[in-house]
């Protein structure tokens, strides 16, 4: 009886481990019909000897260790007499630790009877800065991938930290045959395009999952990103990177999605499934759930994104990973939205991101994951995890934080490179020793060697505002007006008893222009002698002394030097400025007292003229009346009646002359403001205030004082008059003044 129980529970698990094989041979069959697989190359030049120099050949990155991504390493070959094949630990302590040569040493071994990374740990052991696998045949290079786990017993693999690469098997027999002839071989590995580099920002995937049960591909994905959650936020929040997390799922074949094995690991009837986490369907969580927290990561991820928080997605992995692990039993949604809470991601927009597992339609968000995983343009397909694609580029070597950086930082564009690139943990700053061989002015400390991850680039800085211009190599001019603030433009300066001359001109944009007084190409300046080159003071009787930069001139007796015109003029005033300016005033003069006789003349006749009309009207002639009789009061009444109406008459006429008057005065004066006015302008800038200062109280003294006579004289007219004399006297004097001294 208890025979056939056995029997009965043994063939209930062979068939369902049956059944589950079918299933994984099903979904692997799928995706690798038709995968693209794409081998990431770095390349590899022969120095020497000479008959092979310059031969370039590509060379298979290993994906173990830690290749020299953006860099180069230039070393010696050495082919081993015994255990040519790197199979076994090398005799003795370090045999090929470079001692003699500066250069480091390249261990080139046969390919066969081990794993390729224990080949590549077995040279570093014995010194080797590298290894080289030349193949045993003639085929298309191929990716050295590391064992797996169960076969890396003395876990030697994340130990290995130099660069490994497979040649072609040509290449290795053309380099054994110069190793046998005892020549030197020295070989130059390049990495620096092996990780393309467009521009300012790096692009880069981690494709991985949520599972923490399968060992130790687990434990390496979730170390990596606790270790490098720090640099990547860095990156993120700078703006120097873009990250996208991915996560693989395959499908149920038609034929199984009915079947428990499908229904334990897929989710929307079959269409995204993912390994169960112990390998045991009967056992701990299904692979369901691990595809349902890969959605839910993801989601965390686009919703983030959405608001410009895309690093929180690291914080969010990593507290999962502590609150809600498998092994402590807490993998569930209940823990996952704990943690959403707790890093204030918005739960009701993840919820409707992630959408409904159960329902028989497409996800959108995993669909696009299982497009993605289809390589496109240089790069392969997403087959095995962890992947990490930088630049479109799948990154080969181990998944160590220090290793990952120096990927991403190869993938700036040359001067882009962030400053977390620029740390001496992870490159060598080359602008130290000889100044990279660039540009450098010391007095200004100013260089032109700007370093970057990849190595160091010669060009002109900009420093304070000023651009310089040049090679970067042997020279750099500063450009522009503001150059001279840096070390005078690099131009000749000097100074001496007080005064600073120099050739660097804020008015011109470059180059350099010895001053006036001076001498040179503008880089050195010299003192010119205008007095005994007879360059200046030629006027007769002048005695010339040569000054730094200048020269002092006397002229005889009281003569007055104008440097401009390098001429004497005399001191005192001309007699043509006398006779021009009399002329003006009788001019003046005479015009203003024959327009005062027409004036007078003129109204006299007027008010003559007015007067007779009135007289006329009012009192005829008694030729014209002779036969009215009038009595004796009457005339005397008549008489009185019409005088009264003449005064008043009379009286209007004068007070309309004189609001006349009164405007034509008003007029002149604001004329005569606005004149002075634009004057005063024009000479405080020739003369100086202090000379229009007491021009103007001169002037208003001479106004008011006339004022005053012609008011008790009477008469506005008059006032009127004395005014224009006034102005005249202002222009005359105003001549006078500005008329120049004639020259000597």
């Amino acid at each position: 009886m208890m025979m056939k129980l056995f029997t009965k529970k043994t063939c209930m698990d062979f068939l369902r481990k049956f059944v589950a094989l079918v299933f994984v041979l099903a979904v692997l069959q799928y995706h690798q019909v038709g995968a693209r697989f794409v081998v990431e190359k770095n390349s590899i030049t022969v120095l020497s000897p000479s008959n092979l120099r310059h031969q370039k050949h590509d060379g298979a990155i290993g994906n173990f260790g830690v290749p020299e991504y953006g860099g180069f390493m230039v070393g010696t070959v050495v082919y081993p007499e015994k255990g040519s094949s790197g199979c076994e630990a090398f005799e003795g302590d370090k045999p090929f630790k470079s001692s003699n040569s500066p250069r480091p040493t390249v261990l080139l071994v046969d390919r066969g009877a081990c794993y390729f990374a224990k080949k590549a740990w077995n040279g570093q052991q014995a010194g080797a800065a590298a290894v080289l696998v030349a193949d045993n045949f003639e085929e298309p290079l191929i990716t050295m991938d590391s064992p797996e786990a169960s076969n890396d017993s003395d876990g030697y693999i994340d130990k290995i930290g130099i660069p490994s690469a497979l040649i072609k098997k040509s290449f290795g027999d053309s380099l054994k045959e110069a190793l046998k002839n005892k020549e030197d071989v020295v070989i130059r590995l390049d990495w620096r395009e092996s990780m393309p580099h467009p521009d300012g920002r790096v692009e880069y995937e981690f494709w991985t999952n949520s599972n923490d049960e399968c060992g130790v591909r687990c434990d390496e994905q979730m170390n990596f990103v606790k270790n490098f959650k720090g640099h990547a936020q860095i990156l993120e929040k700078g703006g120097y990177t873009q990250f996208t997390p991915h996560y693989i799922t395959w499908y149920c074949p038609q034929a199984f999605t009915l079947s428990s094995q499908c229904k334990s690991q897929c989710i929307n009837n079959g269409r995204y499934c993912a390994p169960d986490p112990e390998q045991d369907f009967g056992v701990g969580y299904e692979g369901k759930d691990v595809v349902f927290e890969n959605l839910r990561q993801l989601c965390v991820h686009r919703v983030a994104n959405e608001t410009n928080r895309s690093w929180v997605w690291w914080d969010y992995v990593t507290d999962f990973h502590i609150r809600c692990s498998m092994k402590e039993k807490k993998y569930s949604k209940e823990c996952a939205e704990d943690v959403m809470k707790s890093l204030n991601l918005p739960i009701e927009e993840i919820k409707k991101c992630v959408g409904d597992p159960s329902a028989d339609v497409e996800n959108e968000v995993l669909k696009s994951e299982q497009e993605h995983q289809i390589g496109r343009g240089s790069r392969g397909d997403v087959t095995i995890l962890p992947t990490l694609v930088i630049n479109n580029v799948q990154y080969r070597g181990k998944l160590e934080r220090t290793a990952i950086l120096k990927a991403i930082c190869a993938g700036f564009k040359e001067t882009t490179d962030p400053p977390i690139c620029l740390s001496g943990d992870i490159e060598t700053n080359e602008c130290t020793e000889s100044n990279g061989g660039c540009w450098q002015d010391i007095k200004s400390n100013v260089t032109a060697c700007k370093d970057t991850f990849r190595g160091r680039v010669c060009e002109c800085p900009i420093v304070k505002g000023v651009q310089y211009r040049g090679d970067g190599y042997t020279s750099c001019t500063g450009f522009g007006p503001a150059r001279c603030s840096i070390n005078n433009g690099g131009c000749w300066s000097d100074s001496k008893d007080g005064l600073t001359f120099s050739a660097c001109s804020e008015s011109k944009l470059s180059g350099c222009q010895c001053p006036h007084g001076f001498r040179g190409d503008g880089q050195n300046c010299e003192d010119v002698d205008e007095c005994n080159g007879h360059l200046a003071c030629q006027c007769d009787g002048c005695s010339c002394k040569n000054t730094w930069g200048s020269y002092e001139c006397k002229c005889k007796g009281d003569h007055l030097y104008i440097k401009e015109n390098d001429a004497c003029i005399e001191r005192r005033t001309s007699k043509f400025g006398w006779f021009l300016t009399f002329l003006v005033l009788a001019a003046v003069a005479g015009a203003g007292l024959a327009g005062y006789i027409f004036y007078k003349y003129r109204l006299r006749s007027y008010m003559d003229s007015e007067i007779m009309a009135i007289m006329s009207q009012y009192m005829p002639l008694d030729n014209n009346n002779n036969n009215d009789v009038r009595s004796e009061a009457e005339p005397l009444r008549q008489s009185s009646r019409y005088g009264h109406r003449f005064i008043t008459y009379q009286n209007q006429k004068l007070l309309q002359v004189g609001v006349i008057s009164r405007s034509v005065e008003f007029t002149m004066t604001i004329m005569l403001s606005i004149i002075g006015f634009v004057l005063e302008s024009y000479f405080v800038e020739k003369k100086g205030k202090r000379f229009v200062v007491l021009l103007g109280l001169s002037l208003v003294g001479l106004s008011l004082g006339a004022e005053g006579i012609m008011a008790n004289i009477g008469g506005t007219r008059n006032i009127i008059f004395i005014k224009w004399a006034g102005f005249v006297i202002f222009l005359c004097i105003m001549i006078h003044l500005w008329e120049q001294p004639h020259e000597s």
